[in-house]
Parts: structure tokens; C-alpha cells; sequence
């Protein structure tokens, strides 16, 4: 978000205050959002955006508003900024996870059941062909999965002497780096829970679960042909099949162009033997309208042994009650938040602490980002996957 648009999302007629910081962080906002304080905040924004383009210099900021309200009118700006930047950056996990929320940072666990939902049993009769009764069946329960969340965060300091000089070179980047740093967080812990340092992660991809794509082939047609066949064929705990309607497939950068031109094709041509002769079946390109495309850049790096930039995955739709991976945030702390250090020096001549000089030590003006997320690898069952070594 560009810092006039801030200007004019705090000053737009019709915005509550619930509608402007009802899902922010909230401590670095410690007062009432009074008509009067959103009136200082968009104040403080634009001479804000007035210093970062030049306009102005950067004593205006100190001699507009009292050294009271600027920390927290900046504060204010700060985490709007980082939750823009975190917004705007794409999330491709959460195409293939299931998004969870969690009340507190003890373990949670997640169950499965299955049964009642298999085909209907025959009624039996008691006499042949009279007063049949119909056949009891049981809920029964999975063996749970279970993941707590976790704080994530990092600190940054602006000088006291910044904030004097006329520059903010080193302040005006840094929402957006925090931004990212929130979302890259995720993503690379996402990415953990299903990829090991040789590839698929064997946790989640063995022989018992059944979902290694058959010899581990480069990505191609055919290979994402013996993907689906394997896995349309996963069944429940009844034997029962698991309905899949549409898959994404995650690839490493390395692999974008691969599935780009897969995905893009106006048709596929394949070979068929049929009786004495070889024929050849064309037919309109359906991958594209059963397939979504995730290109996931943390694959080559945690697979950093092997395999990162051949390995690729298939996941079925998350939403459909049986997610392969699911990624927790703690409720009311769903978004990055940001906070300020109070200051701990006083003036030898008394009266109240300048928030402004900073700590102590070295007059640093601080502020942290804090993000609280986990998560856990669920349904073996939704997901195959291919080293891509070809063996």
C-alpha cells in the first residue's frame, strides 16, 4: 500500500473504526481512536509520505505533533504498512494447506472419523421377506493429529540519530521487509512439513502411505497421469472412495515452465497400440481445467541434499474435510502485530520520560514483530508426490 493510499483509507468518510483496527495489532496503539486521533494519524501520514518523497524534512515531523503522539501515531503507520505488505505478498500454501485457527499455545489435536457414510447395508429379515432390519454401523475415530503453535518475530532498532537527521532511508523499507519476512515465514514452514532435504518428505511420503508416484518420474504428461491414477484410487477406512475434484500441483521454480506448458497446451497427443498398428489419440488439453499451478521457491532450499529442483506434488483440495497439511494461527493474533519499547531513561532534571529518547545504552528506538503460527502434516492420502530422479 502506498503511503497516500494509507492517507486516504484513515480518512475516508466511511470508515469505523472497527473497519480500520478491528483486525490490526494493537499495541502499539495504546489510546482511544478518537475523531481527534485519526485526524493526528492521517496528519502523520502524509507529512510521513512528505518526507519519504523529499517534500519535506524530517525536523517537520517532530514540530508538527508532540514527541507524545508521534511514537504512536508512527507506530500506527508502521503496522498498517507491515499488514499491507504481509497482505499483498502471495501466500501459495494456502492453496494446498488448510488454514486452522487455535485458541492457545498448548498442543491441539485434530480427528478424523470415518463411518456411516459407506454404501447403505441390505436390510436382513427376521422371516423370509418380512419386518427387515437395517444393519447398525459405528463412528468411528482416526488416530488424532495433534500441533501446537509458536511465536516468530524480530526486532529492529532506528538510531535516535535517524530519527534527528533528515533521512529516512533506513525507516521507509522496513514494513515492507517485515511484511514479507511474516509471509516467507510460513510459507518455508509450510513447505518443511512436506518437503525433506532429499525431496518428498519421508514422513509424509512412504510406501506404506502408498503415495510415491511409481519410479519417482520427471513431471510430464504421463507422470501426472499415474499421479492422478494413484491418487483417485486412495480410499477410506471403509474402502470407500475419496471424491477429489480439483488438485494443485506444486512445483519448484526450476519446474514453472515444465508445468506452464503442460497446463498451457492446447491438446495432448499421445500414442496408443491397437491391434497390428500404432495409433495416436489427440485430445483437448483437461489437465488445465483439473489442475492449479503453485510455484513453491523454498522446495530447492530444504531440499538442499537432492532432488530440489525435480520434485513435485499433487494435493487435493484442502476444503475437502481431509487436508494433507494444516497451518494454525493463534486466535486474535491471525496477522503480524507490531510493538514499541518503552523508553528506560529520565532526565536527571525530573518530569515525565521523553518516549522519544529511546533506551538507555544507545538512545535506540525500538520496535518488534511478532507472528504466531504451527502447524502439522495431516492426511497422507490427499497428497502424491515424485523425487523426479527417475528411479
Amino acid at each position: 500500500m502506498k503511503m497516500l493510499e494509507l492517507i486516504e483509507t484513515i480518512r475516508a468518510e466511511e470508515a469505523s473504526v472497527q473497519r480500520l483496527f478491528g483486525k490490526e495489532g494493537r499495541a502499539v496503539r495504546p489510546r482511544r481512536r478518537t475523531p481527534q486521533y485519526m485526524t493526528l494519524l492521517a496528519e502523520a501520514a502524509r507529512l510521513i509520505a512528505d518526507v519519504y518523497s523529499g517534500r519535506k524534512r524530517m525536523h517537520y515531523l517532530q514540530e508538527a505533533m508532540t514527541t507524545s503522539d508521534f511514537p504512536f501515531l508512527f507506530g500506527d503507520i508502521l503496522d498498517r504498512q507491515v499488514l499491507a505488505a504481509y497482505r499483498e505478498w502471495t501466500a501459495t500454501w494456502q492453496r494446498y494447506a488448510k488454514r486452522g485457527r487455535v485458541r492457545d499455545f498448548r498442543t491441539v489435536k485434530r480427528f478424523s472419523v470415518y463411518g456411516a457414510d459407506q454404501v447403505l447395508g441390505l436390510a436382513t429379515a427376521q422371516k423370509a421377506g418380512e419386518k427387515g432390519e437395517y444393519p447398525y454401523e459405528e463412528i468411528n475415530e482416526n488416530t488424532p493429529y495433534s500441533y501446537n503453535v509458536a511465536k516468530y518475530g524480530r526486532k529492529i532498532k532506528f538510531g535516535w540519530e535517524v530519527m534527528i537527521n533528515d533521512d529516512l532511508d533506513q525507516l521507509k523499507d522496513q514494513p515492507e521487509r517485515l511484511g514479507r519476512a511474516a509471509r516467507r515465514s510460513e510459507q518455508k514452514f509450510v513447505t518443511q512439513l512436506h518437503v525433506g532435504a532429499s525431496g518428498p518428505h519421508a514422513t509424509l511420503y512412504s510406501v506404506g502411505n502408498a503415495n510415491i508416484i511409481t519410479s519417482n518420474p520427471v513431471l510430464s504428461i504421463a507422470a501426472l497421469q499415474t499421479g492422478f491414477k494413484i491418487l483417485s484410487a486412495m480410499k477410506d477406512e471403509n474402502g470407500e472412495p475419496i471424491v477429489i475434484d480439483t488438485v494443485e500441483l506444486v512445483v519448484p521454480p526450476a519446474l514453472e515452465i515444465t508445468a506452464q506448458n503442460i497446463l498451457n497446451a492446447l491438446q495432448i497427443e499421445l500414442a496408443e497400440s491397437g491391434g497390428t498398428s500404432n495409433q495416436k489419440l489427440v485430445a483437448v488439453n483437461w489437465m488445465k481445467n483439473r489442475l492449479n499451478l503453485s510455484v513453491e521457491p523454498y522446495i530447492p532450499i530444504v531440499a538442499s541434499t537432492a532432488n530440489g529442483d525435480t520434485s513435485w506434488f499433487l494435493f487435493a483440495n484442502p476444503d475437502n474435510g481431509r487436508p494433507a497439511l494444516e497451518i494454525g494461527f493463534l486466535i486474535g493474533h491471525e496477522e503480524p502485530e507490531v510493538f514499541m519499547k518503552a523508553p528506560n531513561q529520565i532526565r536527571v532534571g525530573g518530569g515525565a520520560p521523553d518516549v522519544m529518547d529511546g533506551d538507555f545504552e544507545t538512545d535506540a528506538i525500538e520496535h518488534k514483530v511478532r507472528h504466531v503460527f504451527g502447524g502439522a502434516r495431516m492426511d497422507p492420502k490427499m497428497t502424491v508426490a515424485s523425487n523426479g530422479s527417475g528411479s
